[in-house]
């Protein structure tokens, strides 16, 4: 299973973006086999509004199963909700210690955004 994990670096060292929108990357990593692929989010990084509403529509496209990060704000959540993605929010570490815990199933999916808009 593919999934998609806010990023502030390129590899599965890397600590998790606390923020969805404004993530530096994202990482896809498949939680069988921990191969990755990055999917860079620098066209938000600096957008006046609208970060989280464009991050979430390119992640959507991607299709992953589950989206790790550690705050979304409502916008972002209603956008990967509606494409049927679980968001599990307040997620922290590294990348690799994120999937670990997703896989073990120590992490819960988010039923609310946990950001309020422009955080």
């Amino acid at each position: 299973m593919k999934i998609a994990v806010s990023s502030t670096g390129k590899d599965l060292d890397a600590q998790v973006d606390p923020r969805f929108g404004r993530a530096a990357s994202f990482l896809i990593v498949d939680t069988e086999t921990l191969a990755f692929q990055v999917v860079s989010n620098s066209q938000n990084l600096q957008a006046a509004q609208g970060a989280g509403v464009q991050a979430a529509s390119l992640i959507a496209r991607l299709k992953p199963a589950a989206v790790l990060t550690g705050h979304c704000g409502p916008k972002a959540f209603h956008v990967l909700q509606a494409a049927g993605i679980p968001v599990y929010t307040g997620v922290s570490g590294t990348v690799k210690e994120a999937v670990a815990r997703f896989t073990k199933g120590e992490l819960t999916p988010s039923t609310t955004p946990n950001a309020e808009g422009h955080w």
